[in-house]
């Protein structure tokens, strides 16, 4: 195991395309949503696992998600959850963290992940992670993950990159979510894949990045140094994210460098951002139902169904449906317009906000 490597793990987000279970006060990545005992934030912690050294995985998160941090990865310190105070978006996170890091280590080989995403092939997943990071060392990159799309999918991001040899490869371009015409293109071409959201490079790549390509934010966490690490960092995050723009780490960086690369990968992945995703990547019974709770069903077909082992559910006559139920909340709704979750999350939050 390398000492140089270094993991960040950003679990900040709400996920309200996940309702009723993922709440304002319990997103969904601090639930076990595949019920396999871990939860989605236990999950990524635990595939890497004999890539870094625990003491050398850092999470950002809300300072509202603070105990349920420490609550499932008890092995972190302090100073390895990074706390923001109002959400920014992904590269003010980045940069918070890997500011820090650096700090500690101007030799760190870092790994950004998202906490709520599943990887099913956690040792194709693990063995991309050291392709990237043994690129990454060589020299003055930023990789991604790229994965081979299995379908003219239109809610991910895709990256165009080049055809040639070797398993890291020179990306051309980011194209944002294509309509469905244009996705179908994007799969036949064979020179797309989906952007998954998984970043690796060096501490001191990615400084040099922003301060070339976001030099504000740079000449921010940059001033901070002084204060990483010390009694005087809460202060200094809770100032520093009051100026900061709230911007990703893609249009912030990604898309504006012209040193980036892809590892192309089949892992298993799904970003879990929807309750069809979640519903793909789950195993499902003859008649196509994802089924999770204590239920009697009759003629239910291609639906998913979450609600609590200790209420009985009875459902005759659905087809294609999602219905879930989570702490007083139920939800009965089309799989095919799971698209008005966020609008069914805003109307709860206006009737009562013990709901959202």
């Amino acid at each position: 195991m390398n000492n140089n490597n270094y993991v960040i793990i950003m679990a900040g987000g709400v996920g309200t395309r996940f309702w009723p279970f993922s709440r304002i006060s319990n997103p969904k990545q601090f639930h076990d949503v595949l019920g396999t005992g871990r939860t989605l934030l236990q999950q990524t912690a635990d595939r890497f696992e004999g890539i870094c050294p625990n003491e050398n995985i850092f999470v950002v998160t809300s300072e509202d998600y603070i105990d349920l941090v420490q609550e499932q990865l008890p092995f972190l310190s302090t100073e390895q959850i990074l706390a923001e105070p109002i959400r920014r978006n992904t590269a003010p996170c980045v940069a918070y963290a890997c500011y820090k890091i650096a700090k500690q280590n101007p030799d760190a080989n870092i790994v950004v992940a998202p906490a709520d995403h599943i990887i099913l092939k956690e040792k194709a997943f693990q063995t991309k992670i050291l392709t990237a990071l043994e690129a990454s060392a060589k020299g003055d990159v930023l990789v991604t993950l790229g994965i081979s799309p299995s379908r003219p999918d239109t809610g991910y991001g895709y990256i165009q990159y080049k055809q040639e040899e070797g398993e890291v490869k020179k990306v051309e371009s980011f194209r944002e979510k294509p309509n469905l015409e244009l996705a179908k293109q994007f799969l036949a071409s064979g020179e797309y894949v989906w952007n998954a959201g998984i970043f690796i490079w060096t501490a001191k790549s990615i400084i040099t990045a922003f301060a070339k390509h976001s030099p504000r934010l740079h000449e921010i966490f940059e001033d901070g140094t002084q204060y990483y690490f010390t009694e005087g960092e809460k202060h200094f995050v809770e100032k520093a994210y009051q100026i900061c723009e709230s911007i990703s780490i893609d249009y912030a960086i990604m898309e504006k460098s012209d040193n980036v690369h892809v590892v192309l990968g089949e892992i298993g992945w799904s970003d879990l951002g929807t309750w069809k995703s979640l519903y793909e990547v789950s195993g499902k019974d003859e008649l196509g139902n994802v089924i999770d709770g204590n239920t009697m069903l009759y003629d239910v077909k291609d639906s998913i169904i979450k609600t609590p082992q200790g209420k009985l559910v009875v459902i005759k006559g659905l087809e294609n449906f999602i219905v879930a139920e989570y702490d007083n909340v139920l939800m009965i709704c089309p799989k095919d317009q799971e698209q008005k979750v966020k609008d069914f999350v805003a109307d709860a939050g206006e009737k009562d906000s013990c709901f959202i």
